[in-house]
């Protein structure tokens, strides 16, 4: 049943505190957080996609950047590459995926739902590099968080197995996200999809980061990543946002390369 968030601030409260499945997980706002009505619509989340405020899906939907032709030099640059990357690197993919089973039980890979262009849900893939029970370890360890703003992470994580250090600082545990890319849930650059969670504690400005395709790679990726601050983080995807042309990805993609090689800002 859907909330009017638009009521009183205890009601809002109480909407935030409500859970909606999404395949097979459980989002649930933080208790201090008081979303506000062009934030977040709860209730049922619609088929594949979240259902925002009618305010902000306008917004969404008359500020997502159309440019047919330069989105289809954009999706073809994507088909190439991704395929192109992902039989070259055939080989360090099955050298990783061989440590990783040495390394110890569990999966392969670590799949989340993520947010899409527009709110669209997927299932973005890693190489998994965290011990099988990572994600029940996580609310005892949220008091070490190293940054601010609705994400998680901290440097010396010891929920990290040996070869997921290796795969991290190297960003080689986001090699599955070329699938991604090739079946058309993310591009290669592009600010990257948020978790479900992490959405309904955004501003109305940051929302606006799903107008374009979210992607492997962005700005802050190549400017320092976990050395910025949240807010530095969202101001450097709208950089792109506003600032997005096919000169800008492939100037993007080159860097990375860089920063894969050095790890710099990563782990």
């Amino acid at each position: 049943m859907e909330q009017d968030l638009e009521q009183s601030q205890t009601s809002r409260g109480q909407a935030a505190a409500e859970r909606s499945s999404i395949e097979g997980i459980r989002i649930q706002a933080p208790q201090s957080y008081r979303p506000t009505a062009h934030i977040w619509q709860t209730g049922d989340l619609g088929q594949n996609s979240l259902r925002f405020s009618n305010d902000l899906r306008r917004m969404l939907d008359r500020e997502t950047v159309r440019r047919p032709v330069q989105r289809f030099f954009k999706r073809f640059l994507d088909i190439v590459l991704a395929g192109l990357a992902l039989v070259l690197l055939a080989p360090i993919v099955g050298l990783i995926i061989l440590a990783i089973r040495l390394n110890g039980p569990g999966s392969i890979y670590f799949t989340q739902t993520r947010v899409g262009r527009g709110g669209r849900l997927f299932r973005l893939h890693k190489f998994r590099t965290m011990i099988s029970n990572a994600e029940e370890l996580k609310q005892g360890l949220m008091a070490q968080n190293e940054l601010d703003g609705p994400v998680f992470k901290i440097k010396n994580d010891p929920r990290v197995t040996r070869v997921g250090q290796i795969l991290r600082k190297t960003s080689l545990d986001e090699l599955p996200q070329l699938w991604n890319v090739l079946i058309g849930d993310m591009s290669l650059v592009g600010p990257r999809p948020a978790l479900p969670s992490e959405v309904v504690q955004w501003e109305k400005w940051q929302c606006r980061r799903l107008v374009v395709e979210q992607g492997c790679t962005c700005i802050w990726q190549v400017s320092g990543r976990n050395n910025l601050t949240f807010k530095e983080w969202m101001r450097l995807d709208m950089e792109y946002v506003y600032n997005w042309s096919m000169w800008l990805d492939l100037k993007l993609i080159l860097l990375t390369i860089w920063v894969m090689l050095t790890g710099k800002g990563a782990y």
